[in-house]
């Protein structure tokens, strides 16, 4: 189950009743607390949760359709089953009245008792699951959670500040793990719709026979399984922000649905025929070569330049000059405190395997290794131990023919190809310098020279030096 689910309540002055109710409750995996009466049962529910409640109608004391009202009035989304053995039109009536969302007559079948159950577990699931997402919808985003003080990054920072109160289309590209979607969150919660809706989809996420619903909604029948209509997540972002993530796996006759849409906000639900407009603030984002994409007929030229008003290139993390160790800084206080972990600092030689690796992953690896470290650490200092050894994660790197970057002089393409040569056989020999020298065929004092000269910052000391 998605969504653990809490207790059920059982009310019956019967003894026998109760222990039934529990038993049959117990053998499909639901936990079941059982009171004698309706008092008791008021008292239970003001300390603990439960997902639904099933009542006998007469109690000793306050009767079920006493107890029905107060439950109804304290706590209005909680379900109540009424049992009874003398049942009636009338009574059945005068209960759902109450608020029972159910009614059932002595004696029952296991079946519909179960029944009835799985229907309140499905609605408590779904409440939760909708709480959880409007939860997220509202969370904030500001451009603290952008962390780093690179050229890079506070170029990023300050192009964010300049484009969020307009209303640009943006489209933000960059591999997996750069921040793509802390970077759009930061555009909305900047912006002048910060109060209104911010609505995220991930295009790759979802089945494309369901994208076109998901986004722009259906009428009733439309297809099999829509018993009835559903507005889509474009009107629930009216006058705020959706950001469409991995949107080059979005297929190409949705692509075209989408540019007619991003013309005058104008769309039509599936299965219908009345136009709808909607007043939407739009960001995309993509990990992949979005040229590339659309040279190979998999992407609409159109497309791209309708949303490529603004465009936000994330840097690598291997780029961000400075950075990593800010990040370990932010990713161990985050970290430590929801593990009640008192590890503070890191040692020399696990901030030299830090340094050393290319991260193919980004800043997500980096928050993840960071994670797993604290998890594994038992001293007050990450150890070099506590890493892993990035045998698989090097292996991730994207290789591509070597070229110098735009406007990268001769020579620091060659210190560039230099340092990544030193750091790949750094990480094959532990760090070990001797080993790396002799395998390298230069001298110890030869390879640490060219290691300062490189601003190869491997802290204040080495790891255990012996072959």
């Amino acid at each position: 189950m998605s969504v653990p689910l809490p207790p059920v309540l059982v009310v019956d002055d019967e003894k026998n009743m109760r222990l039934s109710l529990q038993t049959v409750l117990k053998d499909e995996d639901y936990a079941a607390r059982a009171v004698e009466s309706a008092e008791e049962a008021l008292t239970l529910l003001a300390r603990e949760e439960f997902f639904m409640v099933i009542t006998d109608a007469r109690l000793g004391g306050m009767s079920g359709y006493e107890l029905l009202p107060k439950i109804h009035n304290q706590w209005p989304d909680l379900p109540v089953l009424m049992l009874t053995a003398y049942a009636t039109p009338k009574l059945a009536v005068e209960a759902i009245k109450a608020g029972a969302m159910d009614y059932l007559s002595k004696p029952f079948a296991p079946e519909e008792l179960l029944h009835a159950v799985t229907r309140c577990a499905e609605r408590y699931r779904l409440l939760q699951e909708n709480a959880a997402l409007r939860s997220r919808a509202n969370e904030t985003f500001s451009l603290d959670q952008i962390v780093g003080e690179s050229q890079k990054i506070r170029e990023l920072r300050k192009l964010i500040q300049t484009v969020a109160p307009t209303d640009a289309r943006v489209l933000i590209l960059g591999e997996s793990g750069t921040g793509k979607e802390l970077v759009a969150g930061a555009l909305h919660g900047l912006s002048r719709r910060r109060e209104a809706n911010y609505i995220r989809i991930n295009c790759a996420a979802i089945p494309d026979t369901l994208l076109e619903s998901e986004l722009f909604g259906h009428e009733k029948g439309a297809f099999t399984g829509a018993l009835k209509q559903k507005p889509g997540r474009v009107e629930e972002a009216d006058g705020g922000t959706i950001f469409l993530d991995e949107i080059a796996d979005m297929s190409k006759p949705l692509q075209a649905k989408l540019l007619r849409f991003l013309e005058d906000g104008t769309f039509t639900r599936v299965g219908g025929t009345h136009e709808l407009r909607v007043n939407v603030r739009l960001i995309a984002a993509t990990n992949r070569d979005i040229v590339k994409a659309i040279a190979e007929s998999q992407f609409r030229e159109d497309l791209f330049h309708r949303l490529n008003v603004v465009q936000f290139r994330l840097p690598l993390l291997r780029d961000r000059d400075g950075d990593i160790l800010l990040l370990v800084g932010h990713f161990l206080q985050m970290f430590r405190a929801a593990m009640n972990k008192n590890v503070n600092t890191i040692t020399p030689a696990a901030r030299q395997k830090l340094l050393s690796h290319t991260w193919p992953g980004n800043v997500r690896e980096l928050r993840n290794v960071i994670e797993r470290a604290l998890i594994l650490e038992t001293t007050q200092e990450i150890q070099a131990s506590s890493l892993p050894d990035f045998q698989v994660e090097t292996r991730l790197q994207k290789t591509t023919p070597t070229q110098a970057a735009p406007n990268e002089s001769l020579d620091d393409a060659l210190a560039r190809l230099e340092r990544e040569l030193i750091t790949n056989v750094l990480e094959q020999n532990d760090f070990n310098l001797t080993r790396t020298a002799e395998r390298l065929k230069l001298s110890r004092h030869s390879l640490r020279y060219r290691m300062q000269r490189l601003n190869m910052d491997f802290g204040d000391s080495t790891p255990d030096e012996s072959p």
